[in-house]
């Protein structure tokens, strides 16, 4: 290939370049007008048009969420490579919007009144600036993030808007501090606990399937009882938060309900995972194959949780926007808002939109960027967010999603350190006891501890103790020092979780100061 050649090919990839990009801007201003004309016709306002400006804010807010946000839901499962990125859209799309609209009433009042107070903003027109300056900063930031591809949080964002522009509309006194305090402690336990429960899904699924000799066996008694798990989890919360408006369960109800449906699931899915099973090699890599449909559903229950959280940050201040224009007629400000479906829809389909226009990027910063993750990891990744999101949503506290999912990947990454460690040291033994056999003795020696289970490895190593000759070993310190260090930089890069903590740092008072100065820009604007 000649000069010509290459020049070619360079302009004909930057020519299909600027033409997906041309898509892209094309989609997003197709559903800025829509939703525009959405808002005039449907939002019942005395000021459309600030309305239909305001729904434009919101949608970018909520495109900005589908960036960079969903990444964390949907990375472990597309990384894993056990669903692809049309399939995660999709997943994203449905259950995005069903936990905005079934579950979500909670965390848009956090979102809204909880943060600030707004019997301190007496002003109708001061508190609409507040929101709207919240919903402009958090945006801004959020995509200033996605460019750079940081996965910060946008509860983060939305709330340091909120902080910034309120305190700057009434002074410090305005701010719900022990609200406040909640939260952010929240934002400290969340990644925290999401690690730990990660962790102990994937010691749990190591210690009864992956270190079992019999790994076929083992997985066809354990994995569906992950997914009998996963089904009473579900359904425990969609009877108390999402069908509590149809019908108002009791914890004991909701409980017995869900387990009979996950007794049912459990009794279906059983054969199916048996059949599968008996088809496989009673190999490590194998086995992974059976955790792709309980991936696929712990994606699409994060995802719902998802919903249930953060859409909140792009549709609980347009909800306070769009209720105190209904209000304008009357004094003070509106301390409840009705959340009309069409919010609800420019919410989830711009988050939707975020997702599958720009969210590439940050979804293999998630699934792959910080550590490797197979369908094992990923799925304890994703059940440890799931179960912590949905809790914080059914205290209808706004945590981040974000920091629980990294917190759940940074936990995986660190038991595989130490697992892969422990195991170096292990082989280190064995090399050392048959020091002076052949290579071919030592080889056959490791492969069947390779193979062993934990039981079997801790007594093959403990009869090597009498054979172990000297203190000497084939690596020399320095060697053994720098393979080390390899390993820990290869299961867990330190450099993308440096980057990723100094985001969170950041986020609130970014986003905080930007809310203020669009709060002042607005309040010359609106005069």
């Amino acid at each position: 290939m000649d000069i010509k050649d290459i020049k070619k090919f360079q302009q004909s990839v930057n020519t299909k370049d600027n033409q997906i990009e041309r898509i892209k801007i094309g989609a997003v201003v197709f559903f800025m007008v829509i939703i525009a004309i959405i808002a005039i016709n449907f939002g019942s306002s005395t000021q459309p048009i600030l309305l239909a400006f305001a729904t434009l804010v919101g949608g970018y807010m909520a495109m900005s969420i589908g960036a960079n946000d969903v990444a964390n839901n949907v990375g472990p499962a597309v990384g894993s490579q056990a669903i692809t990125l049309t399939g995660a859209i999709i997943i994203a799309a449905v259950f995005e919007a069903s936990g905005a609209i079934l579950a979500g009433g909670d965390v848009v009042n956090t979102i809204k009144s909880d943060i600030i107070d707004p019997k301190k903003i007496n002003d109708s027109q001061v508190f609409l600036a507040v929101m709207l300056a919240t919903l402009i900063s958090g945006a801004i930031w959020v995509h200033l993030a996605t460019i750079l591809r940081a996965p910060v949080s946008t509860t983060h964002s939305i709330v340091g808007g909120i902080l910034g522009a309120g305190i700057a509309a009434g002074g410090f006194s305005v701010a719900n501090w022990g609200k406040l305090g909640a939260i952010a402690s929240s934002w400290v336990l969340s990644p925290v606990l999401g690690g730990v429960i990660a962790v102990l899904f994937l010691l749990f699924i190591k210690r009864t399937i992956t270190y079992q000799q019999d790994k076929k066996e083992a997985a066809k008694k354990i994995v569906p009882l992950l997914i009998f798990v996963m089904l009473w989890a579900f359904g425990a919360y969609l009877m108390l938060k999402g069908l509590s408006k149809i019908y108002a369960f009791s914890g004991l109800q909701a409980g017995v309900i869900s387990f009979i449906v996950a007794a049912i699931g459990y009794v279906i899915i059983t054969p199916i995972i048996r059949r599968k099973a008996n088809s496989l090699e009673n190999t490590k890599e194998s086995i992974n194959t059976l955790f792709t449909f309980p991936l696929i559903f712990s994606a699409a229950l994060l995802s719902f949780a998802h919903g249930a959280n953060d859409v909140a940050n792009a549709i609980g201040p347009l909800a306070a926007i769009h209720q105190t224009l209904l209000d304008s007629t009357e004094s003070g400000v509106a301390l409840k808002a009705q959340v009309p479906f069409w919010i609800m829809f420019v919410g989830g389909v711009g988050i939707s939109l975020g997702l599958g226009l720009y969210g590439p990027r940050l979804i293999r910063t998630v699934g792959s960027e910080i550590t490797e993750l197979d369908r094992m990891r990923a799925f304890c990744i994703a059940m440890s967010a799931a179960l912590t999101v949905l809790l914080a949503s059914a205290l209808g506290l706004p945590v981040s999603s974000t920091h629980i999912a990294i917190g759940a990947v940074i936990g995986v990454g660190f038991l595989r350190e130490y697992i892969k460690g422990r195991y170096f040291e292990m082989c280190e033994q064995i090399i050392k006891a048959h020091k002076g056999k052949d290579q071919k003795t030592i080889q056959t020696f490791l492969k069947n501890f390779a193979r062993a289970g934990v039981k079997q490895k801790s007594k093959m190593l403990e009869s090597l103790k009498d054979r172990a000759q000297g203190d000497e070993f084939e690596l020399s310190k320095k060697e053994k020092k720098e393979l080390k260090k390899f390993y820990k930089h290869e299961l867990v890069k330190r450099s993308e979780i440096n980057r990723i903590i100094a985001s969170w740092i950041i986020t609130v008072p970014a986003s905080g100061l930007l809310g203020a100065l669009a709060f002042y820009v607005i309040q010359q604007v609106l005069g």
